[in-house]
């Protein structure tokens, strides 16, 4: 069958969905699981899943984890409304939460209890359950070499620069250049590393940050 095909007809894809996943549930069933997401998914070498890792992947969305990558206990990957990709030598902490869409790079540490999250809940009728009023998504693209520290909060759309730490409690709302540290509700950038001196130091004029 046609993926596209699949995606385009509103009937067939929910009675698809509800084969896949339960009724009010995220996480898919265990046939699913079992029998056709380890043909659909990549796991490169050495890339290693702890046992108490919630694993809400469905097959009609990626999932890939890279070379020597590990997700720790208690964490929760969903790709059920975007891609999740994991780059190489990447560490996922304890307890995080992961909701595509979202690309995470090599070498990249996320302490514990950090959410990174693509996906938003729409709100603007004020008669209907904000539940029930769908969502919206914006990937999440973090580049190579980061730091995130434990407990902070990256949001939709965000993305963060290569080689760039993000402060342990922070909320992450917007950009974040490459070769910088911030910090705060919401983040900001408060040291960026100087080539000329071989320095970090907040006295440098930051640049606009776009892909």
């Amino acid at each position: 069958m046609n993926i596209d095909f699949l995606k385009s007809n509103k009937s067939l894809k929910k009675i698809v969905h509800r084969l896949l996943i339960a009724k009010n549930e995220a996480r898919p069933r265990l046939w699913v699981s079992w029998f056709v997401n380890p043909f659909f998914h990549t796991h490169k070498r050495g890339a290693i899943i702890r046992r108490r890792v919630r694993l809400d992947v469905v097959p009609f969305n990626h999932f890939e984890i890279g070379k020597a990558s590990v997700i720790e206990d208690f964490s929760t990957i969903n790709n059920g409304v975007g891609d999740v990709v994991i780059g190489d030598n990447t560490l996922i902490g304890l307890g995080n939460v992961i909701i595509g869409p979202v690309q995470i790079g090599s070498n990249i540490i996320l302490a514990q209890n950090v959410v990174i999250s693509g996906l938003n809940h729409q709100y603007q009728d004020v008669v209907l359950p904000i539940r029930c009023q769908g969502i919206t998504t914006r990937k999440i693209i973090i580049e190579d070499d980061c730091w995130i520290g434990a407990n902070s909060v990256i949001t939709a759309g965000v993305i963060i620069g290569k080689h760039s730490v993000i402060a342990a409690g922070s909320v992450v709302t917007k950009n974040i250049p490459s070769y910088c540290v911030a910090a705060g509700n919401p983040a900001k950038v408060i040291k960026q590393h100087n080539f000329e001196t071989n320095e970090w130091s907040s006295a440098i004029p930051l640049k606009p940050f776009t892909l």
